[in-house]
């Protein structure tokens, strides 16, 4: 389960587009960032997909990528270097659900690399469901994990939120800010529709006519959605936003991904007692997700933040700057392994994982240094943004450049003292037994010692 939100110019503190996405997932699914340059191809060259093959474009544009790190080629959330952001949502429908077609993901990835704004994003992906159709299962344990698809696409100008049931689509263009949830969401007003969508609901029963028809009533699988905490955290985000238009900015929208809903007040958060609807996703056994990974674009017009958490657990995580002018350090947090190994994702599981055995009393440790480290990163790029005139475009590139490695040095640095404080701290409050179990089998498989 995930959740993408978008605040246009109109709502944020200063005017820019900010984007984030939470990506939940299964518990041991390393989560990968990764670059990938503008790459040229030969005439005829075919893209291998997940599950089929299609035409390559003859150019692809730069692109940052964060991804499950099975997928071939597709992503949950990223970016261009045009500034086009973008994540997806599973969402499930009365339509049906084809094996050998192309991922939400891989949908996610061809139009960020080919579309130079969010219109043509949209009309990519529209297009190209149009004539492959989607589905593909899309997890590396479950192989009846199959959905459909929406998504929200946005530039520095405007945004979208698309919405799929397999080959029929509704688009609505977003007016100041918008969340979306892992259920439908568009009902009877839209901007733009697939050809047929209101003749083929009538059709299959699913309204009476034209003047009946409610895009997420007449196509949504109610029985799945009324598990998903998708209503609960698509009200959560939007009430958030909507709260705080004209003041929105990254931070609050790092605090908003970190969010564990109106069940608990903060300090009393247990995640052996969270839910479907806590934005910030922690698995037990009321949840089947994750959030294995965090993003928010910051999208100014003078300069382009990529804050990335590039760990699971917002909550004990740091979200560190990248820019697409000095792609370097993004490559420290490729990974090689779907277990343990030296990575950032994977040394932080561990931390992430001790703290789950005491988390009321473990947690705040991480919590204030995490706090402590990320305030500087913040404003430390609010300084060079004020000081861009200083720069020339070398020495801005080598000021970034430092900026990203530096905070990937400090947190790779954090990680190890945090476990031996942690480690020293007593258990007191045990998590239930089942709780302990999951995780501890889980840790045993994925080569990580508790």
């Amino acid at each position: 389960m995930c959740d993408t939100i978008i605040v246009l110019g109109n709502s944020s503190e200063d005017g820019s587009v900010i984007f984030g996405k939470n990506s939940d997932r299964d518990s041991n699914e390393a989560h990968m960032i990764y670059y990938v340059p503008r790459t040229t191809y030969e005439e005829g060259e075919m893209l291998p997909c997940q599950y089929i093959n299609i035409p390559q474009a003859r150019e692809t544009f730069p692109v940052i990528l964060g991804k499950p790190v099975w997928l071939k080629i597709g992503c949950e959330m990223g970016a261009n270097e045009y500034g086009v952001v973008m994540g997806n949502e599973a969402v499930f429908t009365k339509e049906k659900y084809d094996r050998q077609a192309l991922l939400g993901m891989d949908l996610m990835r061809i139009a960020l690399e080919r579309g130079k704004t969010a219109p043509q994003a949209l009309n990519i992906i529209t297009e190209l469901i149009g004539k492959y159709g989607q589905g593909g299962v899309a997890s590396r344990n479950d192989p009846n994990y199959i959905y459909h698809n929406s998504f929200i696409m946005a530039d520095m100008k405007e945004a979208w939120v698309l919405e799929t049931a397999d080959r029929y689509w509704v688009a609505k263009k977003v007016q100041d800010v918008a969340t979306i949830s892992n259920g439908l969401t568009i009902q009877d007003k839209w901007d733009l529709a697939s050809p047929g969508i209101i003749e083929h609901a009538i059709e299959k029963g699913w309204c009476e006519s034209r003047a009946d028809f409610n895009f997420t009533k007449s196509y949504s699988d109610p029985a799945i959605r009324a598990v998903l905490g998708c209503i609960e955290r698509q009200s959560r985000t939007i009430d958030r936003l909507s709260n705080n238009k004209g003041r929105i900015s990254v931070s609050l929208m790092m605090d908003i991904l970190r969010d564990h809903g109106t069940q608990f007040a903060q300090e009393d958060f247990n995640p052996a007692k969270s839910t479907m609807s806590s934005v910030c996703m922690h698995a037990n056994s009321k949840t089947f997700s994750q959030t294995t990974g965090s993003y928010i674009a910051h999208l100014a017009k003078d300069l382009q933040t990529h804050w990335l958490t590039g760990t699971s657990a917002p909550c004990l995580s740091i979200f560190k700057p990248f820019f697409f002018e000095s792609p370097e350090a993004l490559q420290q947090l490729k990974l090689t392994s779907l277990t343990n190994d030296a990575s950032l994702w994977w040394r932080h599981e561990k931390l992430h994982r001790l703290t789950l055995m005491d988390y009321p009393r473990r947690a705040p440790l991480i919590i204030a240094e995490n706090t402590k480290l990320e305030g500087q990163l913040v404003d430390q790029v609010k300084n060079l943004q004020k000081n861009l005139n200083k720069f020339d475009k070398d020495g801005l590139k080598s000021e970034l450049k430092a900026i990203s490695a530096t905070a990937l040095q400090n947190n790779f640095s954090l990680i190890d003292p945090l476990i031996n404080k942690i480690s020293k701290i007593e258990i007191e409050k045990p998590p239930p037994k089942g709780y302990l179990k999951y995780w501890m089998t889980l840790s045993q498989k994925d080569n990580i010692s508790l």
